[in-house]
């Protein structure tokens, strides 16, 4: 719980932080949901040629939503959310070069690939994200041997 002698945000970080972990999961989880129904849609879009590929809005909002709340969490939980704000930041740039690497793939005639590498900055995020917000679970067994 964040100290309320600090909270910058007033009443919205009595009634959000509590749950800020939990809403962090949820939205890269959305991510990868978006991420695969982005990909199916430039697919679709990339028999039509390059010009025709474009972002996904859905895709857009999830991870805009999970850029924002990182923000947020960083004011919260300075340290994790550092940490956080470097993947989830990484996470975006790599969906950038992604996106571009599937119009090139498409203007040359090559078959679309995954976005790999935005899946692997995508996944070290959803590690780091269920481990702040579901270290309860684990947290008497951890305590135990450490």
């Amino acid at each position: 719980m964040v100290d309320p002698s600090v909270a910058l945000f007033g009443p919205l970080d009595t009634l959000v932080a509590p749950y800020i972990e939990f809403v962090l999961l949820a939205l890269v989880l959305l991510n990868f949901v978006s991420r695969r129904v982005a990909h199916g849609q430039h697919v679709k879009q990339a028999e039509d040629g390059a010009d025709a590929i474009s972002r996904h809005p859905f895709h857009s909002f999830t991870t805009w939503g999970l850029v924002l709340s990182t923000f947020y969490y960083l004011t919260l939980h300075h340290h994790s959310g550092m940490v956080l704000a470097t993947l989830v930041l990484s996470m975006y740039i790599a969906d950038l070069f992604e996106f571009e690497a599937r119009k090139v793939e498409a203007r040359e005639g090559h078959g679309l690939e995954r976005p790999k590498g935005a899946l692997v900055a995508a996944t070290f995020t959803f590690l780091y994200v269920a481990f702040i917000s579901v270290f309860y679970l684990i947290k008497p067994y951890w305590t135990q041997v450490i």
